[in-house]
């Protein structure tokens, strides 16, 4: 089965691009709100580093999610979206004094705090504008997830987070300044994770460390558990929306939340993976010795996710219903690596054919790069066309 395009109205437009169902996006935002919606306390946060397209994070914003920042950058795209700056949170490990003091202008609700060093340097700026700044301290749980080595964040020799041996020396230390208050603590184990094994190990790891805390009558008003919610690359037709039941549930049966605490997650990937497809075009058919090649004009440039984690897209021929030939489809730009799959049988493709690479809202258009001098592939909701 494939997915359902509205090929007629690509006509005219120059691949590669990006393609957003902004139905589907509707159709996952509102199941999302439905299932935290169960839960008291639930605040779900959109990390916007899985796609700042614009007219995506309205859509975003317009559905009532927060925004999970990463960088200054991202704080101003989600200003300039609509997004609140009181359900702003801004993460990292290397926040810059612009980027800090950009938080600290616009208000945004809390810093997720990587370090003591970090800590330091924002109490400073917030005392240079007569502010206090609002953190929380990211904490590295030392919990592993089953998902791919660089997309793991929560083991100890990741450079994330603060150790659970430095947790309370941080806190002390934001209590004695006078520009931070401490707000609550922050959580993330990795990405595409579907074994909601790893999320209870998390809560169970949150847990200790709370009844760790309250030993010593430390009392925290925001947990964040971050995101990490897997999709289905194998699937997207079948399974178009993450089980976000399952999810929440998870948190809302194994998190051991005290009376007013409130739980923030920050989804990216669970969001708009499904709905993006990255739409190329077939160049040429080349016959190799003992394997056929279709090479497409996209290229690693615009899709790196095959290259960098070796990452599977369902790879479609929507021009096509022909019976299915075996190809390697391998993009233009001069590097071995850049080859989307090998060996995948696609209805038999000719010049001209559209080739639809599937699950690649997330990490897609955001990750393209101009190396080879390429242009950076646009990006189209159904509106648009």
């Amino acid at each position: 089965m494939k997915g359902n395009f509205p090929i007629e109205r690509f006509s005219g437009i120059e691949t590669p691009f990006y393609y957003y169902d902004s139905e589907l996006l509707r159709k996952t935002l509102n199941t999302i709100n439905d299932e935290a919606g169960k839960h008291e306390n639930f605040c779900v946060h959109y990390a916007v580093k899985a796609n700042a397209n614009p007219r995506v994070l309205n859509i975003i914003c317009q559905a009532g999610l927060g925004a999970d920042c990463v960088s200054g950058g991202e704080i101003e795209a989600c200003i300039k979206a609509g997004f609140a700056p009181s359900k702003i949170v801004y993460a990292g490990v290397g926040k810059s004094d612009w980027e800090i003091n950009l938080g600290l202008d616009h208000d945004i609700f809390c810093f997720n705090v990587e370090s003591i060093a970090e800590l330091e340097v924002i109490n400073e700026l917030a005392q240079a504008k007569g502010k206090v700044a609002r953190v929380a301290f990211r904490i590295n749980p030392n919990v592993g997830a089953h998902t791919h080595a660089n997309i793991t964040t929560g083991l100890a020799e990741n450079k994330f987070g603060i150790a659970m041996d430095q947790m309370e020396e941080a806190i002390a230390e934001a209590e004695r300044m006078e520009n931070v208050s401490f707000v609550g603590l922050h959580f993330h184990i990795g990405s595409q994770i579907l074994d909601m094994g790893d999320f209870e190990a998390l809560c169970n790891r949150i847990n200790e460390l709370q009844d760790q805390l309250e030993r010593h009558h430390i009392k925290v008003e925001n947990i964040n558990v971050g995101g990490g919610l897997g999709i289905s690359y194998d699937h997207p037709n079948r399974e178009p929306i993450p089980d976000f039941k399952s999810y929440f549930s998870t948190y809302a049966t194994k998190l051991k939340l005290r009376p007013g605490q409130k739980l923030h997650f920050e989804l990216g990937r669970a969001v708009v993976a499904q709905m993006g497809s990255l739409i190329t075009r077939t160049l040429y058919v080349k016959q190799g010795t003992a394997k056929q090649f279709a090479i497409v004009d996209a290229g690693m440039t615009d899709l790196i996710r095959p290259a960098l984690y070796q990452a599977y897209h369902k790879i479609e021929n929507i021009s096509s219903d022909l019976p299915c030939e075996t190809y390697d489809v391998v993009g233009p730009i001069c590097e071995s690596s850049d080859v989307f799959a090998k060996a995948i049988d696609i209805n038999k493709t000719r010049r001209g054919d559209l080739i639809a690479l599937r699950s690649a809202g997330a990490y897609g258009e955001i990750m393209a790069s101009q190396y080879n001098c390429r242009k950076l592939p646009k990006g189209y909701i159904t509106e648009d066309l």
